[in-house]
């Protein structure tokens, strides 16, 4: 038995009044999850723990199995590992974005959505003016930038401390940004705060000067002119899928996302680059598909996971993210359902969301997600189409946590 998780990250939404009051799942076009809905059974799943923000490196990592009580440490070391940066045990590693700022406010948490290469002169640029005179000043390299996707990036401070909170940008779209500067939970963060803080600040100096941005302020393009550190952590510990689970012995994660792929890292996932991967809605899904059903040719467990409906979620496009949903449809699940149906040797399929982005508020949301699965031959439930409201009625009812894991694996 082959299992494949495809998930459309932040896909979720609430019912919007330009749509009929219907939720864009609702509204989409999405015949193919329908049809699985139709043959399969569904349910709703609640993927953020009680204490914890809902990122998607927390609904992620529960909807693979994973307790995050006992496992999380933030975005930042998921993306290192994501990255092939290995940390060392006194390293506290965290998600960097580069944001656009104006008038006071959190304009965009992406930088005016930078492409990886430009993101890269920035972060050397960074580097070389922010980060090499506090590490001269100390002696060794204590600050350290380093590139990863597009706008998500990894600032490294050796000998960080963890005990601090950092306001994900993402969270607070055109709220001020100065009240949101990092601060200490506790006395023994306050040196790494201050350094934080003092990093930002910075950084709102420098990248304004840099060619790129002068470039931009040229073309009236919105400029990648701060830093945003968030969601620190130090190496977390953690069991392999394979060593959870039986029916798994091997695996892989395919996403254009560092964190996720530092969470199949962990996870004991390979990890698959696909050429034109972007996180964004000009995403190669066609490509991943591919690479999803070659790797479930001779691999127990895929995860595919899809970026593109959250970001346009986070940017407020209402249309972006209706066509972000159909294209799921059409160019992944279609694709993959109707390969595998061929198959000899019997594939679960699930879909599913890991959270909310809803467009209307442009922030992720602590609501519990519709999830359908899908296997030939089982006994469907009375659902008859894939949205937030029809899976209430699902056979599988309200799953928490790591509940769906076992589920799926069970199947």
């Amino acid at each position: 038995m082959k299992h494949i998780i495809i998930l459309g990250d932040g896909m979720a939404d609430h019912p919007v009044e330009q749509l009929g009051g219907k939720t864009l799942l609702q509204y989409a076009a999405t015949p193919a999850m329908d049809w699985m809905a139709q043959h399969g059974r569904c349910g709703r799943l609640i993927t953020i723990p009680d204490g914890f923000l809902p990122g998607s490196e927390v609904a992620n990592t529960a909807i693979l199995g994973y307790d995050l009580n006992k496992v999380y440490e933030g975005r930042g070391p998921l993306e290192a590992a994501s990255i092939g940066y290995e940390m060392r045990p006194d390293d506290l590693a965290l998600r960097c974005n580069i944001i656009t700022i104006g008038d006071g406010r959190i304009i965009t948490h992406n930088g005016g959505n930078l492409e990886t290469e430009e993101a890269r002169g920035l972060i050397d640029y960074l580097n070389e003016q922010l980060a090499t005179p506090i590490n001269q000043a100390c002696g060794f390299e204590k600050v350290k930038f380093i590139t990863g996707i597009q706008y998500r990036h990894l600032l490294v401070i050796r000998g960080g401390c963890k005990d601090i909170d950092c306001a994900p940008p993402h969270d607070h779209p055109n709220e001020e940004w100065y009240p949101l500067l990092p601060k200490a939970t506790e006395q023994s963060g306050e040196s790494t705060s201050a350094l934080l803080c003092e990093l930002i600040l910075r950084s709102q100096e420098l990248l304004p000067k840099h060619p790129l941005n002068i470039e931009r302020a040229k073309q009236g393009k919105r400029l990648a002119n701060s830093i945003w550190p968030w969601s620190g952590g130090y190496r977390p510990s953690m069991q392999t899928l394979m060593q959870q689970y039986p029916q798994i012995k091997s695996g892989s994660v395919i996403s254009a996302v560092d964190l996720i792929k530092g969470i199949g890292h962990y996870a004991g996932l390979d990890v698959i680059e696909v050429e034109g991967g972007t996180g964004l809605a000009d995403t190669n899904y066609e490509g991943k598909t591919a690479a999803a059903l070659k790797a479930l040719k001779h691999q127990d467990f895929v995860f595919l996971h899809i970026e593109a409906s959250d970001e346009a979620g986070h940017d407020g496009d209402l249309e972006l993210k209706l066509q972000t949903i159909e294209n799921l449809d059409r160019r992944v699940v279609k694709p993959i359902l109707e390969a595998t149906q061929q198959w000899e040797e019997p594939v679960t399929i699930a879909v599913l969301p890991d959270h909310p982005t809803p467009v209307e508020i442009r922030t992720h949301v602590s609501e519990p997600v519709p999830f359908l699965i899908y296997k030939k031959g089982m006994e469907p439930d009375s659902v008859q189409c894939y949205d937030e409201v029809s899976c209430v009625d699902g056979s599988f009812g309200l799953l928490r946590l790591q509940q769906f894991m076992q589920t799926f694996m069970s199947l």
